[in-house]
């Protein structure tokens, strides 16, 4: 990867909904809804960034920003010091503190935009790596990298391309809730019985996706893991998923540590689906929009302007 002209380059990153009920932090879908950001290298003492979309009023250029830790981190991997001072501009689709990927996409876009800048040639096993050692764990990050349904065991993962007409629709609350909150409720360990339903789900769920059979998806709703725990602090999910499996959802789960929760169905059901969560939202009083989204099959890219 060369150098662009005059040290520009702009990425999209897919957002992502990891877990899919019964999967947790194995396997994850890759969402069409994205963040763009095009990084610029400037003469200066400093860098600036400006943000447009969601995140607007509080992403800075700290610690806490995700992009510059992964930009930082392909930055120092190619043999490098700090980045040079950057002109960064992001445009932001991807609700932030919803169990939607938007801290996997920036480090994924951070290392993407870095590498393209430094011509260093990461292949995904090393943009994994990175993204892995900087979020703490690999799902969100692998559908962001890969695109499509992925599966993580050991640090990788295996993609398989989404059943073509699967819909996903997604309940977005206002609330936030913090994924270290969210890990903070579970238990050490679980029963046998519990391992064993949720090892039976994960398998299905695959199969749903390997062989187009949507009906298998219902077991996403099966989890024993987290699910039932994180309802603890998230009381309004289990009335958020009925109704949207009464409303003909294949499967409905939490997405990622949530406060997003996603319901895959088909094309001929997904109005009916998005209605039905609205309303159930409408009726334990829990603020939020309805999007109805298709599984993003291409995963992190360089783009145009």
């Amino acid at each position: 990867m060369t150098l662009p002209a005059e040290g520009r380059v702009s990425v999209a990153v897919p957002a992502s909904s990891a877990n899919l009920g019964v999967g947790f932090d194995c396997l994850a879908l890759a969402l069409d809804m994205y963040l763009r950001v095009s990084v610029e290298v400037i003469e200066g003492p400093q860098s600036s960034l400006s943000v447009e979309g969601e995140g607007r009023a509080r992403l800075a250029l700290d610690e806490s920003n995700r992009f510059l830790a992964g930009l930082r981190a392909a930055w120092r991997a190619r043999g490098g010091g700090e980045p040079r001072a950057l002109a960064i501009t992001m445009a932001n689709e991807i609700p932030l503190g919803r169990g939607l990927g938007s801290s996997a996409a920036a480090t994924v876009a951070g290392l993407l935009a870095a590498a393209a800048l430094v011509g260093a040639q990461f292949n995904d096993d090393d943009l994994l790596d990175m993204a892995n050692a900087i979020e703490g764990h690999p799902d969100n990050a692998a559908a962001a990298v890969l695109g499509g349904f992925v599966v993580v065991a050991g640090g990788r993962a295996a993609r398989i391309e989404p059943p073509a007409g699967l819909r996903c629709v997604l309940f977005v609350p206002e609330r936030e809730l913090a994924t270290v909150d969210m890990r903070a409720v579970l238990p050490a360990t679980v029963t046998l019985d519990d391992a064993v339903v949720n090892a039976a789900g994960v398998g299905a769920v695959v199969a749903a996706f390997a062989t187009g059979n949507l009906a298998l998806l219902r077991h996403m709703s099966d989890d024993r893991l987290h699910e039932p725990y994180r309802a603890s602090v998230y009381p309004e999910l289990p009335a958020l998923k009925a109704a949207a499996i009464e409303a003909g959802a294949y499967g409905c789960a939490l997405s990622g540590a949530g406060s997003s929760v996603l319901a895959l169905t088909d094309e001929s059901r997904a109005q009916s689906v998005a209605v039905a969560l609205d309303e159930a939202a409408g009726r334990v009083a829990l603020a939020g929009t309805v999007r109805m989204l298709s599984p993003a099959l291409a995963g992190a890219r360089l783009t145009e302007e």
